[in-house]
Parts: structure tokens; sequence; C-alpha cells
């Protein structure tokens, strides 16, 4: 899968006042027994199954449903209102609310994907991918971002055989996690060197999609994510921040040789090095400098023969031009 570009700025901001800033939701209550089902656009919960009655709710895109009585293009049906989903380690100890019980109601079948909907994998899989796309205007709905992470959540639930299902898992847990990031670096803490001094992402669904989708291209993806918990954040001028990191990335090619980002890891080490190498030339630590700039130039030689079709061999081949040329990668102001 490609890199995806999930959100404008706009929607990222629209997305983080929704949330709280520690990330704590509330946790849906169980829904009753039925066919599981998710509505695709906001729908309208009504008394009875007349649409002149009295309006109950409205259900956002992607929230849980069952349906428990149908008649005709009705469906009697219990679903969680709008809160937001997570969970149970995100919420406080106290003084926590608890979250509104599912609500019951009638709404039309029109525009509500069902566990029994024939395609419904791949109807609800696109719409989820649609709805990404949609997060990545400039003025998208403010909403569209977490539409789009539930929808894929429904689809991997109603859906577990389905062959999008790994995917889907890993693209919710993958915007959840990039909403958070952007979150935690944009914060005060995330210049302070030491990762462990600024708001860790919860690593939870990652995790989990590591467990269940062993071996596949979706855990490599989770694995790559959680390597943003151990970064530095701001170097202050250590090289000890880009040497830790480049051992890092190291490991990952070492451990996911298939990844799609194996690749990229190796370029992110070999950039480290070769930033280190300057680091360690300004401190007049000419040894070290000259071993960080041969590392750089190994990584990249791995690179360009493991991975020789990806686009990161020739940004590896500009990378050893400079360090050859004596052109600084990090801190050029000092050239």
């Amino acid at each position: 899968m490609k890199n995806r570009s999930l959100f404008s700025a706009a929607t990222l901001c629209a997305m983080i006042a929704i949330t709280s800033p520690s990330w704590s939701e509330k946790k849906p209550p169980p829904l009753p027994a039925g066919t599981l089902a998710t509505a695709i656009r906001e729908t309208l919960l009504f008394v009875s199954a007349d649409s002149t009655s009295e309006k109950l709710a409205t259900i956002t895109p992607g929230r849980e449903m069952v349906i428990v009585e149908r008649n005709g293009q009705w469906l009697r049906v219990f679903a969680n209102t709008d809160v937001e989903e997570s969970h149970a380690q995100d919420a406080p100890v106290f003084g926590a609310e608890a979250a509104p019980p599912p609500i019951s109601g009638w709404t039309t079948s029109k525009g509500v994907i069902a566990a029994d909907t024939p395609n419904g994998d791949a109807v609800l899989f696109g719409i989820a991918a649609n709805t990404e796309e949609l997060a990545s205007e400039a003025h998208a709905p403010k909403r569209a971002a977490q539409d789009a992470r539930l929808l894929y959540r429904r689809m991997a639930e109603l859906f577990p055989q389905s062959k999008y299902a790994a995917e889907a898992d890993w693209r919710s847990a993958d915007i959840r996690w990039q909403l958070e990031k952007e979150d935690a670096f944009s914060r005060p803490s995330a210049h302070e060197k030491e990762n462990y001094l600024r708001q860790q992402l919860d690593e939870d669904e990652m995790k989990k999609i590591i467990k269940k989708y062993p071996g596949t291209k979706w855990a490599d993806f989770a694995a790559y994510d959680l390597i943003d918990n151990k970064i530095c954040g701001d170097w202050q001028g250590s090289e000890k921040c880009p040497e830790k990191e480049s051992e890092l990335y190291i490991k990952y090619a070492d451990d996911h040789p298939e990844s799609p980002k194996a690749a990229e890891a190796l370029y992110k080490a070999a950039w480290r090095q070769a930033a280190a190498a300057d680091m360690y030339s300004a401190d007049n630590e000419d040894k070290k400098a000259d071993g960080a700039r041969v590392h750089a130039k190994d990584l990249a030689a791995r690179l360009q023969t493991k991975y020789p079709q990806t686009d990161y061999v020739p940004r590896a081949a500009g990378l050893v031009y400079k360090l050859e040329q004596g052109i600084p990668i990090y801190g050029v102001d000092r050239e």
C-alpha cells in the first residue's frame, strides 16, 4: 500500500478539537443480539417505521448498529450514538461520565450495510476509502478522517473473512495513529530530546495488528509506525539521537526485510548516519565523523542492492554524492 496523505491541516485541527488532549474516549456499551450493521451516511432514527414520526437521533457513519427487526424497507435497530470509540485504558479512572446507552429506533435500509449484505465488504471498504480520500482535501468535512476510521473498523468487524479485512483493520489503526501523532508532536513536550518526555502514542491497536496478521505487510506497517514512539524530539545537537534512530531503522530493516517500508527504513538510517557525521565534524571529532560517513555509504549500498526498484535508490545516490563532495547533510548553514 502506498503512503496515504490522510487529511489536510484544517481537517486535522478540527479532529484534534473533537478529541480530548489526552485522547481519552468513551467506550460504547455492548449492543443486543441481532445482525451487525453500520450506516454509511448520517442516518435518522425514528420512533416508528414512519418518516413522519418523531426523530430520535442521528447516527453518524461507521457507528455500531444491530438490526433486531425488519419491516419492508424499515429496520428496527439498536445503535451506539455519537461517542468516540477507544480503549478502556484511555478513560480516566475517576470522574468519567458513562457513555450513553444504545438507542433503539427505526430507520430505512437505504444507507445501512449489514453483515448479510451481498458484496457488503467491498461496498463498505470502498466507501471508507473514498471517505479517507475526502479527508485529505483542503476543505474536507471535519469528521471525514474519524468517519473513515470507523467505517474501516466496522468493515473488519462485519466481514472478518473478507480479503479486505486485514487492510481495513490496518487503515483504521493507522488513521488514529496519525491523528494522535500530529497531536502529540504539536505539543511543547515534542521538543524535548528524550522520547519518554513527550506524550506517548497508544500502541494497543498497532500491537493487535501485528499479533492478528503476523508475517503480512499490515503487520510490517504497524511495526514501522511503532518507531514513532522511540525517536528523539529535538536532537539539540546531540549525536546520540541520530545514532540511536539509525539503529532503530536498521533493526526494522533487519527484522522486516520484505516490508514495503524496508527501503525507506534503510534510507532514513543512512541519512541519520550522514547527519551524525556532520555533527561530529562540528565537534572536531573527525574519527567518529569518518566512521559515520562510512556507515552511511554502506547502508546506501545495501539499499541499492536489496531494493533496486524503489525510489529510495536515487535518493540514496544523492546522499552518497553529497558525502563524497563534502556537502553538509545536517546544519547546512555551516558550509
